[in-house]
C-alpha cells in the first residue's frame, strides 16, 4: 500500500507544481494600483493657447521622480522644466516652456503608487491644431517583462518562506515540543528562514528595475540600490532584514538550548519563546503591511494591524500543515509525532480559521466596496478563487481531524501494540544480524543477538572457526579461526553495516505504515498541503493587483473627466466627442473607444480616435476603422481609415461631412487576430 501512494503522491506534487507556474505565468504585469482620473489639458482636447503646465490626478498618492512626467513636442523633444511637484492631494504638475508652437504634444508618465506598484501611461493633447507626431510610446506596461517575472517569483518565495518559517515554530513550540530535536523539522524551519532571506535580498536588488527601466542590466546598478533604500518599500524590506537576524537567533535558541532542556525546564522557557517569536513574527508581517494594499486607501489605522492578524493565522495554518506533513513522513520512528500533538494543532488550526475568515471578511469589504466587483474586477474574480480554495482546504482538513480522532481512539492499547511491534523488530534486526555475524556453532553470537540485538559487530569478518561452546559473554568467537583482519573481513564489515542500515530503515518504515490510522492522517495531511501550494499562489497574485474598489473608483472618475472635457470642447470650439465602452472577448477585449471630431460642420474634419482600458491606460489595439452614416438621407456608410500616431491612438484628417444631421458613428476595433466588436452612437452634425 506504501509503494502505490509514492507515485500518486510524486504525480499530485507535479500537477500543484504546474497549477502554481500556470497561476504565475499567467498572471502578467502587476496591476496598476494608481489609476489615472484626470488630467489638464485633458486626454485628446485641443486648445487655444499653449498651458504654462500639465497636471495628472490619480486615484491615491503616488511617488515621483525627475522623469516620471515628461511633455514631448511633435518631434519628440522634452518641453517640461523638471521634476514635477505635488499640488493638491493626488494631482501632481510639471511646468512647460513657454512660447510652445501649435501641434500634438504626448505625455507620458511612470510613478509609483503608494502601494508599492508601478504605473505607467501615456496620452496626446493638443495645441492650436492637431498635428502629425513622431513620438512613439512603447506599449509594454511598466513591471512587466523578465525583470516583472522574477519579482513576482520573488513575492512568492518570501511568503512561503515567511508561512513556513513562522508556522513551523509555532507547531513545535505550541503542539509539540519534542520535535525540536527531529532533524527535519529543524531542517524545515531553517529552509523558511533561508528561503524569506534570499528572496529579501533578491526583491531590493529587482527593485529598482522593477520600477524602472525594466532592464535585466540595471539590477546591479548602485544608484538605483540608493534611490529604493529612500522608498517606502525600500525601508520595509531592510526592516524585514533586520527582523531576520533577530528570527536566526529565536531558531538558535529553540533548536539549540531549548532543545537540551529537560521538561521543566523546557516549560518556564516556552513562554519567553512565544512572547519573542510573536514581536519577530508580527515584526516581519507588518513589513508587508506597511508598504502594500493595507497602507493605502480607506482606514489604514485599521487595516495594517487586521494585514498583520491575517498573515500571521496564514502562516500559523499553512507552515504547521506543512511541519505536521514533514513530521508524519520524516521523523524517525522512535520519534513520532504524539496524537495528542496533532490534536493540539488541529484546535491551533481551528482558531486560525476563524481568524482568516473575520480579518478577510473585513479586507474584502475594503478592497471591493460592492458586490458587483467579485464578478467585474479582477481582484474580485481572484477572491472568488481563493475563498473556493479556502473552502476545499477545510473540507480536507476536516478529513483530516476524523482520522485524527481515530488516532485518538485507539487509546493506550493501541500505543502499547505499536511499541511492542518496535521491539519484536529490533529484536528480530538484532538476531539476524548476530547470526550473521557468527555463522560458527559456537551459541555466543546468537545469544546476544537473540536477547538483546546487539553484538553483532564484532564477530564479523572474521572466518568460521571452531568458536567454544557458551564462551562468547561478548558476542564475539572465541577461537576466530585463521581469517585475521584482512581485506575480506573489512569489506564484509561494510557490507553488514550497510545491510543493518538498510534493515533499521526498513523497521521504520514499518513502524510508521504500521498504523492504518496514522497512514489515513498522513494522505489527508498531503492533499492539505497540496491545496495550501495552489492557495499560496493565488494569495500573492492578489496582492499585485488592483482592489475592486480602486478599479470601479477609476472607471467612475475617467467617465466623468471624460464627460466633463467632452462638454467643455464642446462648448469652446464646436468639437465633438463620443465615448463608447466595448468588449471583443479575450483576455484584454475591454476597453473603451473615444472619438473625438472637429469641428464637427459639415465640410472637412480632423478626427482623433482614442483607445483606453478600463482604467483609463492607453490600449494599443491592433487595428480600428470608422464608418459614418446618415440614415435619414440613405448615405452612407463612408468608410475612414486613421492612421495610428501613438499608443492608443488614431487621427485622420479631411474627413468629409457633407449633409448635416445627425449621423451614426460606427467604430470596429480589434483586439487580437480573432477577437473584435464595432459599437456606435449617433450624433448631431453640422
Amino acid at each position: 500500500m506504501t509503494q502505490a501512494i509514492a507515485p500518486r503522491a510524486r504525480t499530485l506534487v507535479l500537477l500543484l507544481l504546474a497549477a502554481v507556474a500556470a497561476l504565475l505565468l499567467g498572471a502578467g504585469p502587476a496591476a496598476a494600483h494608481a489609476a489615472l482620473t484626470g488630467s489638464d489639458p485633458a486626454q485628446g482636447t485641443v486648445v487655444d493657447t499653449a498651458p504654462t503646465q500639465v497636471s495628472l490626478t490619480f486615484s491615491e498618492k503616488v511617488a515621483t521622480t525627475d522623469g516620471s512626467l515628461r511633455v514631448l513636442d511633435p518631434k519628440g523633444k522634452r518641453v517640461d522644466t523638471g521634476r514635477p511637484a505635488n499640488v493638491s492631494g493626488t494631482t501632481y504638475a510639471v511646468q512647460l516652456h513657454a512660447g510652445l508652437p501649435d501641434g500634438t504634444y504626448t505625455v507620458t508618465y511612470q510613478v509609483v503608487s503608494e502601494d508599492s506598484h508601478p504605473v505607467s501611461g501615456a496620452y496626446t493633447f493638443s495645441i492650436g491644431a492637431p498635428s502629425p507626431t513622431s513620438v512613439a510610446v512603447s506599449g509594454q506596461e511598466v513591471g512587466g517583462g523578465v525583470v516583472g517575472g522574477l519579482y513576482g517569483f520573488g513575492r512568492y518565495l518570501s511568503y512561503a518562506g515567511y508561512i513556513v518559517l513562522v508556522g513551523g515554530a509555532a507547531f513545535v513550540l505550541a503542539c509539540w515540543p519534542r520535535g525540536t530535536s527531529v532533524r527535519a523539522v529543524q531542517r524545515l524551519v531553517v529552509s523558511g528562514w533561508l528561503a524569506l532571506t534570499a528572496a529579501t535580498l533578491f526583491l531590493l536588488l529587482l527593485r529598482g528595475s522593477y520600477t524602472g527601466s525594466g532592464k535585466v542590466a540595471d539590477v546591479f546598478d548602485l544608484n538605483l540600490l540608493g534611490d529604493v533604500l529612500q522608498t517606502k518599500t525600500g525601508a520595509a524590506l531592510v526592516s524585514r532584514l533586520l527582523l531576520l537576524a533577530a528570527a536566526a537567533l529565536f531558531i538558535a535558541v529553540l533548536f539549540g538550548a531549548y532543545d537540551k532542556r529537560d521538561d521543566e525546564e523546557k516549560r518556564d522557557l516556552t513562554f519567553g519563546l512565544a512572547i519573542g517569536g510573536t514581536v519577530v513574527a508580527a515584526g516581519l508581517a507588518a513589513s508587508w503591511a506597511m508598504a502594500e494594499h493595507a497602507s493605502t486607501g480607506l482606514q489604514p489605522g485599521i487595516a495594517m494591524p487586521v494585514d498583520v492578524l491575517h498573515l500571521f493565522a496564514v502562516a500559523t495554518w499553512l507552515g504547521g500543515l506543512a511541519t505536521l506533513l514533514v513530521a508524519l513522513y520524516r521523523a524517525p520512528a522512535d520519534q513520532p509525532v504524539e496524537t495528542a500533538a496533532v490534536r493540539r494543532f488541529s484546535t491551533v488550526a481551528f482558531g486560525s480559521v476563524v481568524a482568516l475568515v473575520a480579518t478577510g471578511t473585513y479586507q474584502s469589504w475594503r478592497q471591493l466596496g460592492s458586490w458587483s466587483a467579485f464578478t467585474d474586477t479582477r481582484y474580485g474574480q481572484l477572491l472568488l478563487v481563493k475563498i473556493g480554495l479556502v473552502a476545499l482546504l477545510v473540507g480536507v482538513a476536516s478529513i483530516s481531524r476524523r482520522w485524527t480522532g481515530r488516532l485518538a481512539g485507539t487509546g493506550a492499547a493501541g500505543a502499547r501494540a505499536s511499541v511492542a511491534a518496535g521491539a519484536g523488530v529490533g529484536a528480530g534486526v538484532g538476531v539476524g544480524a548476530g547470526k550473521t555475524a557468527s555463522a560458527g556453532s559456537g551459541s555466543a553470537g546468537a545469544g546476544a543477538g537473540a536477547g538483546a540485538g546487539k553484538g553483532a559487530g564484532t564477530g564479523a569478518g572474521k572466518k568460521q572457526g571452531t568458536g567454544k561452546q557458551g564462551a562468547g559473554k561478548q558476542g564475539t568467537a572465541e577461537e576466530p579461526g585463521d581469517a585475521g583482519t584482512g581485506a575480506v573481513g573489512t569489506e564484509r564489515a561494510a557490507q553488514l553495516a550497510r545491510q543493518r542500515a538498510a534493515e533499521d530503515a526498513a523497521r521504520q518504515k514499518r513502524l510508521r505504515d504500521a498504523d492504518p490510522h496514522r497512514f489515513g492522517l498522513r494522505r489527508s495531511v498531503l492533499a492539505e498541503a497540496g491545496v495550501a501550494v495552489v492557495l499560496l499562489a493565488v494569495t500573492t497574485a492578489l496582492t499585485s493587483t488592483e482592489p475592486g474598489r480602486t478599479e470601479q473608483d477609476a472607471k467612475a472618475a475617467t467617465a466623468a473627466s471624460s464627460s466633463s472635457s467632452s462638454s467643455g470642447t464642446g462648448s469652446s470650439s464646436g468639437a465633438l466627442t463620443l465615448d463608447m465602452p466595448f468588449d471583443a472577448g479575450g483576455t484584454n477585449g475591454k476597453g473603451v473607444v473615444s472619438v473625438d471630431l472637429d469641428p464637427a460642420r459639415t465640410g472637412g474634419n480632423e478626427m482623433h480616435v482614442y483607445v483606453t482600458r478600463p482604467n483609463g491606460r492607453a490600449f494599443d489595439v491592433p487595428e480600428v476603422k470608422v464608418a459614418l452614416t446618415l440614415e435619414s438621407k440613405g448615405i452612407g456608410p463612408l468608410p475612414v481609415a486613421p492612421d495610428h500616431v501613438t499608443t492608443g491612438h488614431w487621427s485622420a484628417s479631411g474627413v468629409q461631412i457633407p449633409l448635416a444631421g445627425e449621423w451614426k458613428i460606427a467604430v470596429t476595433v480589434r483586439t487580437s487576430d480573432i477577437d473584435q466588436v464595432t459599437v456606435s452612437k449617433n450624433a448631431q452634425i453640422g
